[in-house]
């Protein structure tokens, strides 16, 4: 059977692109080799963010007395934590195939093959298709660690899965992978250690807010390690004769090692760019090996798209979800054009932390003049009120007209709030036409209107 549009891949970008082109009447096939919804959905941003609400509801109860509630034996119980996180993801899945079912979307479920721009081979099947959108995600990077083949290790998709607290857990890479977990770990009374080769944790989001947040988790008992490179892994026995990992590193002060229970591998992801038949399209790359595409996310091959992690621009759900609209408006063609302008970036600890837009380093590294607006999260009575003995920090970036660059927030809500600031960094408002937005009041958003 022939359809309009097929898509490689059912993940945010891929099931934004089936709905979208399905509510537009085109005859659309997805290809799926696992579950909808990608590693978003099964294995990432929402499996995470149910397990760190779990923990954010455990300290909640623990600290409770800070706003004049008792609670008393407060406990958790992981395998039911766990339980929950596989109930919401299910649910979800089903959500997502029900939108694509009420649009008429084919959902095939099996590995797909590119046999050209306008056939894909799945089974013993061949589909054709007058245009093509690759959106085939990303997957965990390993290092070659010496030593990585001979040691236990989780992925991100263990550390979701296991039902056993480990006493004590090394984490190497402190991205947002490994401090939402190292943020999970140490709420239910894991010893942690990160271990990160740069020197801040959270490269790419504010410097600053960064430090501060580190120092938050330092306080409740995690050990960072900056500026430290592992050299190699190698097993080592326990008080108890159990296996232990040990990870040996170097930095400047010389070498050491960190013996945990469990190690955690968190050092980033990479696009998915074998597997299915892309050498057969042979599409232009960047210098990082990333698909190119245009404005409207269009290959250098007439009729094959690109979306999502495979572009390389940004490893994010929600970036991919908007370049997926793009790319099924340039097949209706719609106008339409893709900006990076202003991707929101969260990090879903305790407190959160945000950001969106430039940071004072991306500024600086372009050579572009601004002013800084910094102001405490204690200037919004919203935040008083529910943030009892809570630090934060709101930090704007403004040019010399004072059009806002960025805008950087460590605090809860700040995943809520950010999207007020990326819409003014989006619309390139200053802060002036800013201000006259009226924000409701008690806000933890306001806090945007008190710096300006």
């Amino acid at each position: 059977m022939k359809y309009q549009i097929a898509i490689i891949g059912g993940g945010p970008a891929g099931y934004t692109a089936a709905e979208t082109a399905g509510k537009a009447s085109l005859s659309v096939v997805l290809f799926e080799k696992r579950s909808l919804g990608g590693v978003c959905l099964n294995e990432g941003c929402i499996p995470t963010k149910t397990l760190l609400y779990s923990a954010k509801t455990y300290d909640s109860a623990r600290h409770a007395s800070k706003y004049a509630v008792n609670v008393s034996e407060v406990s958790f119980d992981l395998p039911k934590i766990i339980a929950r996180k596989q109930k919401v993801v299910r649910k979800l899945v089903l959500g997502v195939k029900g939108k694509l079912t009420a649009n008429n979307v084919t959902i095939v479920n099996g590995e797909a093959s590119i046999v050209d721009k306008n056939h894909v081979l799945c089974g013993d099947e061949t589909y054709e298709c007058d245009n093509l959108l690759l959106c085939t995600g990303s997957e965990t990077f390993i290092p070659p660690i010496p030593g990585i083949d001979t040691v236990p290790y989780w992925t991100h998709r263990d550390a979701l899965d296991n039902k056993e607290l480990p006493k004590s857990l090394v984490v190497i890479g402190g991205g947002v992978i490994g401090m939402e977990f190292a943020s999970f770990f140490n709420s239910l009374g894991v010893e942690v250690t990160v271990i990160e080769m740069l020197d801040e944790i959270l490269g790419g989001m504010d410097k600053e807010l960064s430090a501060m947040l580190r120092a938050e988790y330092a306080k409740r008992g995690i050990k960072f390690m900056l500026n430290t490179k592992v050299v190699s892994l190698d097993g080592s026995a326990g008080e108890n004769g159990e296996t232990q990992v040990r990870v040996n590193y170097e930095n400047a002060e010389g070498t050491g090692f960190s013996v945990a229970e469990k190690l955690l591998m968190s050092v980033g992801r990479r696009p998915v760019t074998k597997g299915f038949g892309l050498e057969n399209l042979n599409p232009e790359k960047t210098e990082r090996g990333n698909i190119r595409v245009d404005g409207q996310m269009r290959t250098s091959v007439p009729g094959v798209y690109a979306c999502g992690d495979l572009t390389g621009f940004s490893l994010l759900a929600h970036t991919a979800v908007r370049e997926a609209e793009v790319a099924v408006h340039a097949v209706l063609g719609k106008k339409d054009c893709m900006s990076y302008r202003a991707i929101p970036g969260v990090v879903y600890t305790n407190p959160e932390i945000a950001g969106v837009g430039d940071t004072e380093e991306a500024l600086q590294k372009k050579g572009i003049p601004y002013r800084t607006v910094k102001l405490p999260m204690a200037y919004s009575g919203r935040f008083v009120a529910e943030n009892e003995g809570v630090n934060g920090m709101c930090k704007l970036l403004l040019a010399e007209d004072d059009t806002v660059l960025g805008a950087h927030v460590l605090g809860n809500p700040a995943s809520e709030i950010i999207t007020l600031a990326g819409m003014a960094v989006e619309l390139k408002l200053t802060a002036a036409e800013w201000k006259k937005i009226v924000f409701p009041h008690p806000t933890v958003g306001e806090i945007f209107k008190e710096a300006l």
